[in-house]
């Protein structure tokens, strides 16, 4: 597979022919041929952004909807292609695949609906003979950066409510699924969207931060979104802060999961499986943590370990119905395999599955963690979920609370009175009672706390991070000064 720049509706190669690769994860075999944007490159998708603003940020509220749903559609339609591709560059499942592509094209028909949801309102004043009111206005061209571990669904929010709101997007691409996303851009060509509304970037890893920057500082820029690590999306946030540009950051999580001594243990183990390893632990959401009371742990424990011992690794494109394939590098293992030495080393306990080889790795769970180890604080982002005993509902919520990150989160308990309480404090932007942590729905607003970010996707909120605000009064040009 082979992917090129996309200006103004149009493929094209990158500057000076560069390009980069995507090997497979286990096999090491060549998956796609990506373009290598430079600098140079930048400016110019830059130019053709800005030059598509004038128009579309006038455009009328049933042109945009009408792109969206036929958008939406006809990423339906893909669902076969959009699977196989993210197979064999992500190593996602049936599953996951479905779970992006269905869950976009909700994305894109709920965002369709908030055309007309772009209001500004009136203001009373002390002035005679005079209005006053907001306009809610595009902000101008938004640079949308997304990963790979949910390249559709990551990618349709960063493209859909900003296009929505009369922004062109610059759309950067993940060198790990530049086909992905290279699909997902199609869909919206072929949905009929103009000429440089919708433009389509790619970086070789080592490129990557001057074409960002460059992108960031062009003068046409107003909003930068990024989803990612923690790590870079500060280095976003410091630049974009430099150039004046207001962010929207989605970052790195350590999903707690509390189980409260009363809890349903057999719906805690299904959400439990479901928000651990699905897409082998590679979700911003995943469960990292369980908080789980000391008088049902060892019951939760054995429940959850003989669910988890029924998974097995395998490789998508090979074997049908697969839940965990690989991982997205070989470096995922060997940064996992140092976690377990120096868990255990510590004293914990590895109850379901192990080591990783290479890119593969089978459902792991680890007991008896601890504060101390690599495994307690660090984001696993694999494959790999933790066990934390504790006693009583204040414990649980301290030690729930003690990450840096707080993304989303969960509790189990048959009291919705102490759910709710609990809920009420836990610092994450999401919580989630007697369901998992991975869950995503286009009308809830969706974003973190600390360290995980801040600004919120999906819902109304959008509409504030995509829009600026213009305050304007239509006055009686007689009235008078005081000199």
């Amino acid at each position: 597979m082979q992917t090129q720049l996309i200006i103004d509706n149009l493929p094209r190669a990158a500057k000076h022919g560069g390009t980069f690769a995507r090997l497979h994860p286990v096999t090491r075999e060549l998956i796609t041929t990506g373009a290598a944007a430079t600098v140079e490159d930048a400016a110019e998708i830059a130019a053709s952004s800005a030059a598509a603003f004038p128009t579309w940020s006038t455009s009328g509220p049933s042109q945009r909807r009408a792109i969206l749903l036929k958008a939406a559609d006809l990423m339906v339609q893909k669902l076969p292609e959009f699977c196989r591709v993210m197979a064999a560059e992500v190593g996602a499942s049936e599953l996951w695949s479905s779970f992006n592509v269905m869950g976009s094209a909700a994305l894109f028909r709920e965002a369709a609906g908030l055309a007309t949801q772009i209001q500004g309102e009136t203001i009373p004043t002390d002035k005679p003979n005079t209005i006053s009111m907001t306009l809610r206005q595009a902000a101008g061209v938004v640079l949308s950066i997304v990963p790979w571990n949910g390249p559709i669904l990551l990618g349709a929010r960063a493209i859909a409510y900003p296009l929505v709101c009369g922004n062109p997007v610059i759309f950067k691409g993940s060198e790990n699924s530049p086909m992905t996303h290279a699909l997902l851009v199609s869909c919206l060509h072929e949905a009929g969207l103009p000429p440089g509304v919708l433009n389509f970037i790619t970086a070789a890893p080592e490129a990557a931060g001057a074409v960002t920057e460059a992108l960031i500082a062009h003068p046409a820029v107003r909003r930068v979104n990024f989803t990612g690590s923690t790590r870079v999306g500060r280095i976003i946030a410091e630049t974009s802060a430099r150039h004046l540009k207001r962010s929207l950051l989605e970052l790195g999580g350590k999903a707690p999961f509390v189980v409260l001594d009363d809890a349903d243990l057999e719906g805690a183990v299904n959400a439990a499986t479901f928000g651990a390893f699905l897409y082998q632990g590679q979700i911003c959401m995943s469960t990292e943590r369980f908080v789980v009371d000391s008088k049902v742990a060892d019951e939760f424990v054995a429940k959850f370990v003989a669910r988890a011992k029924k998974l097995a690794a395998s490789d998508p494109r090979q074997a049908a119905g697969t839940v965990i394939g690989p991982m997205v590098s070989p470096a995922s293992g060997e940064r996992l395999n140092h976690m377990l030495q120096d868990a255990v080393s510590k004293g914990a306990k590895i109850v379901a599955g192990g080591p990783a080889d290479g890119a593969v790795m089978g459902a792991t769970i680890v007991d008896q963690v601890k504060p101390g180890m690599l495994i307690y604080d660090e984001e696993t982002f694999g494959p790999v979920t933790t066990i934390v005993r504790v006693s009583g509902d204040e414990e649980a919520l301290a030690v729930a609370n003690d990450t840096e990150y707080g993304l989303s989160s969960a509790i189990f308990s048959n009291s919705l009175k102490r759910a709710l309480a609990m809920a009420s404090r836990m610092q994450a932007g999401c919580v989630h009672v007697n369901g998992a942590t991975v869950q995503n729905e286009a009308q809830a607003p969706y974003g973190g706390m600390k360290n995980s970010g801040y600004g919120r996707f999906d819902g109304r909120a959008v509409i504030d991070e995509f829009t600026e605000v213009k305050w304007v009064t239509l006055e009686d040009a007689s009235q008078p000064y005081p000199f």
